[in-house]
């Protein structure tokens, strides 16, 4: 229900305590033309750019730099999200005023297909809302993944949709909604988040720090929406 989805209400007031976590599921994920070993070249290093970017809208935020989907020296991607999930429930507890948890991503996509669009003069990635249902329809729900935000998850992907669709047009792709629920029953307020693709450039995903973090601040002060 678009209308239901539209009106709910998830403003924050901006606080001195941390308000949001950032962290990478898949930190190891790079681009086109990092740099081997470089943290900086990685989902990880644009954590950090979309942490710089959101502090100097003075919301404070604590970005997990951890790599989960790689143990020693080995790719555990089917596992990644249970290590992932002991490290937020453990920065929730450090940091109980924090209300909003982005997991940062990049997608796959083939190798001829760039997701990238002109922003102002400047190469810019585009990206996607994803939201994990606890539920398929071959199955029904999933009572074994339990995920009481579904509603407030779906509702802040949704209205940080229509707020992109109003100042950056064709900057997001359409939301993607999975059957599994992706850590995101941790706190309301989740957003998962596919920044651009391997087919990107690390400028290019650089620069799409910047309208995200205009939209969330836009989306939390209550401002983005008509």
């Amino acid at each position: 229900n678009g209308k239901v989805l539209l009106n709910t209400n998830l403003k924050l007031r901006k606080s001195d305590e941390p308000q949001i976590l950032i962290y990478h599921t898949h930190g190891s994920e790079a681009y086109r033309g990092s740099r081997k070993g470089r943290k900086s070249d990685t989902v990880i290093g644009v954590g950090d750019v979309l942490t710089k970017r959101l502090e100097q809208k003075n919301i404070k935020v604590v970005h997990d730099r951890n790599i989960y989907d790689v143990k020693n020296g080995k790719e555990e991607r089917s596992k990644a999200y249970n290590y992932a999930a002991t490290a937020i429930e453990k920065n929730l507890k450090k940091y109980p005023s924090i209300q909003v948890v982005i997991d940062l991503h990049r997608d796959e996509v083939l190798e001829g297909r760039k997701l990238v669009m002109d922003l102002n003069g400047k190469q810019t990635a585009q990206f996607m809302f994803f939201n994990g249902l606890s539920y398929t329809k071959a199955h029904g729900d999933i009572d074994y993944l339990q995920n009481p935000y579904i509603d407030e998850n779906l509702a802040f992907s949704f209205q940080m949709q229509v707020i992109a669709n109003e100042y950056y047009p064709g900057l997001t792709r359409r939301i993607y909604l999975k059957g599994y629920r992706y850590n995101m029953h941790l706190r309301p307020r989740s957003l998962l988040i596919e920044l651009g693709a391997q087919t990107n450039t690390v400028e290019e995903i650089r620069n799409a720090c910047a309208p995200i973090a205009h939209i969330l601040d836009l989306e939390l002060s209550g401002k983005g929406l008509y």
